[in-house]
């Protein structure tokens, strides 16, 4: 069981990167305060971690169901990895939303503009992502059914992302220690990285669907 629980907790804990996502978090909140980014790491994690409980319990019978192959998974989560590194790697940000003079309606877009950043990209692709869904689902069928291999998967899962949002909760003390020039080198390497992550899903996907053999 220990073992179980060690293997899935450090295999988690890679593919989710809880420190890389606390950077990125500072990176993607500049301008806000440390209540909302609080508020965002705790919608954030909460999401996270109920798809990636989800796909750990349920997730390959509703893959077969759906005739959605893991490869598949890997090539699309892949590519909006890809998509989201780039971003990062040129430093693109939506343009700002014309708001209202109206109190009322700049506060529902600031709650929207909150809620998107938590559910993307923080929750998904970044917490709950390609590589975290499918590890969920390849060492949830690695416990054959024992429950208490399965508790062990789904302990690690709780404890990666317990400690996802401690790292979270700290993004804006770690925001103010590296500052804006090193933040901004930061984000660009990590731009990159990420791509390099998102590529190689890319490539292992299409791999396993033997298109380059």
């Amino acid at each position: 069981m220990f073992e179980t629980f060690f293997t899935a907790f450090t295999t988690f804990f890679a593919v989710i990167g809880p420190i890389d996502t606390a950077v990125l978090l500072a990176s993607l909140t500049p301008n806000m305060t440390g209540a909302e980014r609080r508020a965002i790491s705790f919608k954030a994690v909460f999401i996270a971690t109920l798809i990636v409980l989800a796909f750990a319990l349920v997730g390959q019978p509703v893959l077969t169901q759906l005739g959605v192959s893991l490869a598949a998974l890997q090539t699309a989560g892949g590519i909006i990895l890809f998509m989201i590194a780039l971003e990062m790697t040129l430093a693109k940000r939506p343009a700002p939303a014309t708001l209202s003079n109206k109190e009322s309606e700049e506060a529902e877009t600031k709650a929207e503009a909150h809620a998107e950043i938590a559910v993307f990209p923080l929750a998904t692709p970044l917490l709950a992502g390609p590589g975290a869904m499918t590890s969920a689902i390849v060492l949830s069928a690695a416990t054959n059914g024992n429950v208490t291999l399965l508790g062990a998967v789904i302990t690690a899962i709780i404890a990666v992302m317990a400690v996802t949002l401690v790292f979270l909760l700290l993004a804006q003390e770690i925001h103010q220690l590296i500052g804006i020039t090193a933040r901004k080198v930061i984000v660009r390497v990590f731009g990159v990285l990420l791509a390099a992550i998102a590529m190689q899903s890319i490539f292992n996907g299409l791999a396993a669907t033997h298109l380059f053999h």
